[in-house]
């Protein structure tokens, strides 16, 4: 074990990292982390972003210049491409007609840019064009200390048909599905892959667990357990993933609650971190019911707009997930987790401070079909986890510690709906992180 001190505001903030035995050491953070003021200050600055786009690398519908210009042109400040078990790294030419986008899309790109930049021919009667590796991209589009491109792939794995999908950022080359014998063990298995690259290459990298509600394909019990994997999106833009769960599965928050309070009290293991994104494919006719850019992002307190630096900022818990709602400040004393926002006249705030207390109930039952037989789901558990501690009505919030909290999170309400939600009738908000006291 060893301590890392890091700028933190006016101050200091400690980062415990541990090696965990998983096959490999690698670094995780103590879940302690706004040991201070997320708030920017000195070198400390608010960088938005979004870690989850397709592309006509995969199954996305515009091409990988196109799409960063979308993001760049609407304020983002770093973007992470991640198409299917693929990076953009080779001469790659594709009927421009079989496209997701097809003509239309081309006839965008070569309007937006010069015409030396577009490679097209004519072979076998189609007309095609040569996908753009990331590299271009990036030397076109990348602007230091403005605009910053990442490198990333979804690794698309699956278990008896239930979807198993986890991004890595920062990546070198792609890292194939390595599959297993359980959901559980698939997750952990590409997780290792991950930092088997990481810690061979030198290189910050982070994976994170993606829409665990697709396709109902992860329960918390399944990804309770998984080491060196700290991230998972409690928010997810596409239109197919039900965050909100139903009467049967539980939604992304609940996932997170459970997790995290089995974390705490049966596993060892670190707090579990939650991420808004965009896992966006369309990025034409805006706003529709598709997987559209723009629905949720991460707000990430760095030293600098750099792969490296946002890594560690988020590996420290310095970030907060959006689907709309902007903080001013998050910060923890020794005493109280402190929330402000930053006001649309527009709109009102509500802000609740979720989390376990000790000596919670610890029972659970499954869920069964019409016959009694358990169904492959996250179980059902008392509603002593994840509970509403305190709700506030205002712009600015604080839970005073009573001493036998597990963990705390807030999560800040708008009045204002999404204008362009991932599922109807989504209202904006924003996640901190959880802290424990």
């Amino acid at each position: 074990m060893f301590v890392r001190l890091r700028p933190f505001g006016l101050g200091l903030l400690v980062v415990i990292v541990i090696s965990m035995a998983v096959g490999l050491s690698r670094p995780v953070s103590s879940g302690n982390a706004v040991a201070g003021s997320l708030r920017e200050a000195g070198p400390l600055k608010w960088y938005r972003g979004n870690l989850h786009t397709h592309s006509h690398w995969s199954d996305g519908d515009d091409y990988l210049e196109m799409i960063a210009v979308w993001y760049r042109d609407k304020g983002y400040d770093f973007l992470v491409f991640t198409d299917h078990n693929t990076i953009a790294d080779k001469v790659r030419w594709v009927d421009i007609k079989h496209t997701k986008g097809g003509e239309a899309a081309f006839e965008k790109l070569k309007a937006k840019f010069p015409e030396d930049w577009v490679e097209e021919r004519t072979k076998d009667d189609k007309h095609e064009i040569r996908l753009k590796r990331f590299d271009e991209v990036f030397a076109k589009l990348n602007e230091k200390d403005k605009f910053l491109l990442i490198q990333g792939e979804e690794i698309s794995d699956s278990f008896n048909s239930r979807p198993i999908h986890l991004n890595a950022s920062n990546v070198v080359r792609t890292i194939p599905p390595h599959g297993g014998n359980s959901v559980t063990e698939v997750i952990q298995n590409d997780v290792n892959a991950l930092h088997a690259q990481r810690e061979r290459t030198r290189r910050p990298m982070m994976i994170h667990l993606n829409h665990p509600n697709f396709v109902w394909g992860i329960t918390a019990e399944d990804l309770a357990p998984i080491r060196g994997e700290n991230f998972f999106e409690v928010y997810n833009g596409h239109p197919s993933v039900h965050n909100q769960g139903d009467e049967i599965h539980a939604s992304t928050e609940r996932i997170w609650d459970i997790i995290n309070t089995k974390r705490l009290t049966e596993l060892s293991l670190p707090l579990l971190y939650g991420l808004a994104t965009d896992d966006g494919h369309s990025y034409h006719n805006i706003p529709s019911r598709a997987s559209e850019p723009g629905r949720g992002w991460v707000m990430v307190l760095s030293e600098k707009l750099d792969p490296s630096e946002l890594i560690h900022a988020m590996e420290a818990g310095r970030f907060y997930a959006s689907s709309g709602v902007t903080l001013e400040d998050v910060s923890m004393t020794g005493k109280s987790l402190n929330v402000s926002v930053r006001p649309d006249p527009d709109a009102t705030y509500t802000i609740e401070f979720i989390g376990t207390r000790k000596g919670f109930d610890p029972s659970s039952q499954p869920v069964v079909d019409k016959a009694g037989k358990p169904l492959p789901v996250t179980r059902r558990y008392s509603q002593d986890i994840g509970k509403v501690l305190k709700t506030v009505t205002g712009t600015s919030a604080s839970y005073a510690f009573s001493g036998d909290e597990l963990y705390v999170r807030a999560r800040i309400t708008s009045s204002q709906p999404h204008p362009n939600p991932s599922e109807v009738g989504d209202p904006q908000r924003a996640w901190t992180q959880p802290v424990t006291p």
